[in-house]
């Protein structure tokens, strides 16, 4: 019989889990603190379980995150680690140490499967989701690795599902471990310093609000359908309109803020001034943050990034229209830790591509 990975379960399965082992469900909340709050390894030191419990568990459950097998120092003091799953796929994920805050960047899946056409993730294929063991096991492996600050505090302030894969096609793994970054008795995290980014699954993403409200990000990239099917290819399953109307849908409650709109500035595709005019009308209403991102150029691509006049143009627009814009600093190039560098070690064993992807309710 295998063994449980505690890990990846959020306090409703632990307290599942510990009443099918006829323990009492008060376990779960016990059990959680020790892995996410005080990151132990060995259920021998969990001491306020009785000595009988924790001989079960060792028979029973487990405690396994990824394992490091490259860690990697970025000049600017991004951190990058790939790291091996059990079945000898690899995935990626990135620390960004900033003077306020520290962000970590988590893969959903071992590769991607939208094939966006400015994306190194992309290029590599798709074989599996990760579990919520797979994705939850980052936070707590980072935690490990980085230690705290001279405060006292852990180092990593935000979680981002900006790694690799689509996590709305990841559904309820992604969203089980999202509840253990928020829960008081996990990681404790502001609802606000968790941030899932979508290239635009509106099935999922309308899911998303009945069960979730961490903050949002979208994979925009383009105003005009006809681009965007090129650049983001499950446009054309749910174009534009579709997306903007999930979008309004979601941030349709009280205590949402706004959505974080990406756009990745490609020279002579999607920058210029009609662009970022058009981006102004699409936006209007909706409470928005826009994060203009310089191109991150991999092997092969035939994309160039836009240069800083051109940026600061399209800036300028946006800003003078009243929407929050930032022009994204890129970190970690260096060590191909940027945005849309990530690849991972993946056996690509579908070869699966968007036009053949079903979204189908065990997806999302």
């Amino acid at each position: 019989m295998s063994r449980v990975n505690l890990l990846g379960l959020n306090r409703k399965a632990m307290g599942e889990f510990f009443t099918e082992i006829g323990e009492k469900p008060f376990r779960a909340t016990q059990v959680l603190k020790w892995l996410h709050q005080y990151g132990v390894s060995e259920f021998d030191a969990m001491t306020n379980l009785s000595k009988s419990l924790r001989e079960r568990l060792q028979v029973e459950a487990e405690i396994r995150a990824p394992e490091v097998i490259l860690d990697q120092l970025s000049e600017d003091g991004t951190r990058k680690w790939l790291l091996r799953l059990p079945d000898g796929n690899a995935i990626e994920m990135v620390f960004i140490p900033e003077k306020d805050r520290g962000t970590l960047c988590i893969s959903s899946q071992v590769g991607c499967a939208l094939d966006c056409s400015f994306c190194s993730t992309a290029q590599q294929g798709f074989n599996r989701n990760l579990s919520s063991a797979e994705i939850i096991g980052q936070l707590w492996l980072a935690n490990q690795l980085l230690g705290k600050d001279p405060k006292g505090e852990r180092k990593v302030t935000n979680v981002v599902f900006m790694g690799m894969g689509e996590p709305l096609l990841n559904f309820d793994a992604v969203v089980s471990a999202m509840d253990l970054m928020v829960d008081d008795h996990g990681y404790g995290m502001s609802k606000r310093r968790v941030t899932l980014s979508t290239s635009g699954v509106v099935p999922a993403l309308m899911r998303l609000k009945e069960t979730s409200d961490v903050a949002l990000a979208v994979s925009l990239h383009a105003v005009r359908d006809e681009l965007r099917n090129e650049l983001v290819p499950i446009n054309r399953k749910y174009p534009i309109k579709e997306l903007m109307a999930a979008c309004r849908h979601y941030i349709d409650r009280e205590g949402r803020r706004k959505v974080t709109w990406e756009y990745v500035m490609l020279a002579g595709v999607n920058d210029s001034e009609r662009d970022a005019r058009e981006l102004v009308k699409l936006l209007k209403g909706i409470p928005s943050k826009v994060n203009l991102i310089p191109f991150n150029p991999f092997p092969e691509t035939r994309y160039r990034s836009s240069d800083s006049e051109t940026i600061t143009r399209f800036q300028n627009i946006l800003v003078n229209a009243g929407i929050v814009t930032i022009r994204r600093k890129t970190r970690g190039e260096d060590i191909d830790a940027a945005c849309g560098q990530l690849a991972g070690q993946v056996q690509d064993r579908t070869k699966r591509r968007f036009r053949n992807v079903e979204v189908t309710q065990e997806s999302i």
